[in-house]
């Protein structure tokens, strides 16, 4: 499985052979053909997979912000500010993200995989909605927001951010659109002071 998925996201699961995943490895086709019914099925295991490490890793970060305070707000910016520490700390730039590779080549990939990908935007949008909204509940927004799309927001801020880390070969780029994003929430959410009269 970590082959396959170095593999692809490197190349791509269009550019990823399955003779050169069993030639890495060092099993035959048959112990591959055993596992995996076919690319469909390495890509769906591999994004199940790709989806509990995620979720896993935002359950720790946002599960210690908020034990670490317990206004929401607060702990959402610190468990942003922790995500980006554990982006800029990877020895090398972010690799990828398996649910986009597949949404770019989506026609590679049966119904099943196509709603692996929906499920895990769905996942991560109800995730960052409920954190929203606890935030809302305390401090009404100083702009009009779509709280939904901000909830993507999260998640396309970190997509974007692995794009320009790739394009520019800069892996500072990803925590830098991430604490971005936090600053942003911050203007968003935090009580203006009122003049003094």
């Amino acid at each position: 499985m970590d082959v396959a998925q170095d593999a692809v996201l490197l190349k791509g699961f269009e550019a990823t052979s399955i003779d050169e995943i069993v030639a890495a490895v060092e099993i035959s086709k048959g112990g591959f053909f055993y596992h995996f019914a076919d690319k469909n099925a390495l890509a769906q295991a591999l994004i199940r997979r790709y989806i509990e490490e995620e979720d896993r890793i935002f359950d720790d970060l946002f599960g210690r912000a908020g034990e670490l305070n317990d206004d929401p707000l607060h702990a959402m910016l610190i468990g942003l500010k922790m995500l980006a520490e554990l982006f800029e700390n990877l020895p090398h730039a972010h690799p990828g993200c398996l649910v986009a590779t597949t949404a770019y080549q989506d026609r590679m990939f049966d119904a099943e995989v196509r709603e692996l990908n929906r499920s895990a935007i769905l996942g991560w949008r109800a995730r960052f909605l409920a954190m929203l909204e606890d935030i809302r509940a305390l401090y009404p927004p100083n702009e009009p927001v779509d709280i939904d799309a901000l909830a993507d927001m999260v998640m396309g801020v970190a997509e974007g951010g692995i794009v320009l880390s790739k394009a520019l070969n800069e892996p500072s780029a990803l925590p830098a659109q991430i604490m971005l994003f936090r600053t942003y929430l911050k203007l968003l959410f935090s009580p203006r002071l009122k003049p003094a009269l």
